[in-house]
């Protein structure tokens, strides 16, 4: 790569995470950072971490972090920002690399790039996904390596795309199935026309179809994303328009003869229509409820990230071409748009939250308080709902104040991923309903039942308790 489009690159980098912002701690973080939090004082969370435990053993992620951070010696929250600009600059790499294999025209090539850079923050259809996070993840790390490995395979370099995927999978291996699916299908489409009787053998589930449980019921009727049936009828537009619009892109491809490009977007239409019928099985019978974690909706990640890559081309080589103005009557627009979505869903937030700033969020402002001034054994509790209080925008109190708590909504995620899970889960949940008017003698009767010693509530609450820390809209307290 030229000096000039590393440069570049790295420019539309720092462009990215200004639209897309940065809220290291916020959403599914809360499942994820405790694990690496963990490896490095093994002390912590001593209650309920069976709730990130399980998501930690199946991904080198915590792992990678961790060492990283032990081996550097730099504070956690600068290692998580260098590695989510890595991240984004790995990702617009990966596109770059692949625009490349199927349009010669270099301001097609950086338009494709440029518009994935403005859409990170995208929300693909039902899924509850991102093209990419405003927070480090696994699945950030492992979309590159998914990329890559495409452009591999279309140089017919079968092993090092294989090592692309193997890197996908020890990241993020649910996520990197897909992947692996995928090129699974370009290889066969790209060998022969005629072997497309074999691809189911490519999705073989090999899990039980035992009932789910009355708990696990209650777990997925807060994840509507893992069912099709509960989609909303603009998130099934979401699912199906892209095998239309991509069905245009090859026969447009097959106009200009452009090999690559149509091999891609045929291999895509076929990728999702065995898909979509997986998703809705799963969705509509109660036995397969507990099937439905499989998620099969999340093949549209891939399908987004190259659709919009390919759909960027487009437009620069039709539309775009060397003009200025136009790429500003486009991208400003854009990018405005994007930005102020984000904003609108951390109206709370810095909008780049900088390592070692002070947070602007009340609720963060108390969980770092918690970090500061509470024991490592504390147990908290915080009511099953807090995550998705208006003000506290899903930010994750385990991540930030390295404290064990009692499950809440967010937990019920790793409750769908992970079944056995589930029982605890609601009876932790139904021992908090009613926090809204929770008095000293509930908070008592939870000390009594897990050994909660302190509690997070919304002002005015925990009225006579000892609440040595409280702001406009949040105090800790402590339960006697």
């Amino acid at each position: 790569m030229k000096r000039r489009e590393l440069l570049i690159l790295l420019l539309l980098t720092f462009g990215a995470l200004l639209v897309a912002g940065y809220h290291p701690f916020a959403e599914d973080a809360e499942i994820y950072l405790p694990g690496v939090e963990k490896l490095l004082h093994p002390e912590l969370f001593p209650f309920n971490a069976e709730f990130f435990a399980d998501h930690a053993g199946h991904t080198l992620f915590p792992d990678l972090i961790a060492a990283l951070v032990r081996l550097t010696h730099l504070p956690l929250t600068v290692m998580l920002f260098f590695w989510q600009l890595v991240s984004i600059f790995l990702l617009l790499l990966a596109c770059w690399q692949l625009s490349g294999k199927c349009f010669p025209d270099k301001t097609a090539r950086w338009a494709g790039v440029s518009l994935i850079a403005a859409l990170l923050t995208l929300p693909i259809a039902g899924t509850a996904l991102y093209i990419l996070d405003q927070y480090l993840n696994p699945r950030n790390l492992a979309a590159f390596a998914m990329i890559f490995a495409i452009v591999k395979i279309l140089d017919e370099k079968f092993i090092q795309a294989g090592l692309f995927l193997a890197l996908a999978a020890a990241i993020h291996p649910f996520m990197a199935a897909f992947g692996i699916c995928y090129c699974g299908l370009l290889v066969l489409v790209q060998g022969s026309e005629n072997r497309h009787t074999r691809l189911a053998l490519l999705f073989p589930f090999g899990l039980t179809l035992d009932p789910p449980t009355a708990a696990y019921h209650q777990v997925a009727l807060r994840h509507p994303e893992h069912y099709l049936i509960r989609w909303q009828w603009y998130e099934w537009l979401g699912a199906v328009a892209p095998i239309f619009i991509l069905v245009w892109m090859a026969r447009l491809a097959r106009s200009r003869q452009l090999k690559n490009f149509e091999l891609l977007c045929r291999t895509l239409i076929i990728y999702l229509l065995i898909f979509l019928p997986i998703a809705l099985v799963l969705s509509i019978p109660a036995r397969l409820e507990a099937l439905a974690r499989l998620q099969p909706m999340r093949c549209l990640y891939l399908v987004y990230i190259l659709m919009f890559l390919f759909a960027g081309c487009l437009l620069g080589e039709y539309v775009l071409k060397n003009r200025i103005w136009r790429w500003l009557a486009l991208f400003v627009p854009l990018c405005t748009g994007m930005f102020v979505a984000q904003r609108a869903l951390f109206p709370n937030s810095a909008h780049v939250e900088w390592p070692g700033a002070a947070p602007k969020n009340p609720w963060v402002q108390a969980f770092v308080w918690a970090h500061s001034h509470t024991p490592v054994d504390a147990i908290f509790a915080l009511g099953p709902d807090s995550p998705n209080l208006p003000t506290e925008e899903e930010q994750g109190f385990r991540a930030i104040a390295e404290r064990s708590r009692l499950a809440d909504s967010k937990d019920a995620g790793a409750a769908s991923m992970f079944p056995p899970l589930a029982e605890e889960w609601l009876r932790q949940s139904q021992a908090q309903r009613g926090w809204e008017n929770f008095r000293e003698e509930d908070f008592r009767r939870l000390h009594a039942e897990y050994g909660v010693t302190w509690v997070i509530v919304q002002q005015p609450g925990a009225q006579r308790m000892d609440c040595p820390y409280q702001n406009d809209v949040v105090k800790v307290c402590r339960v006697n």
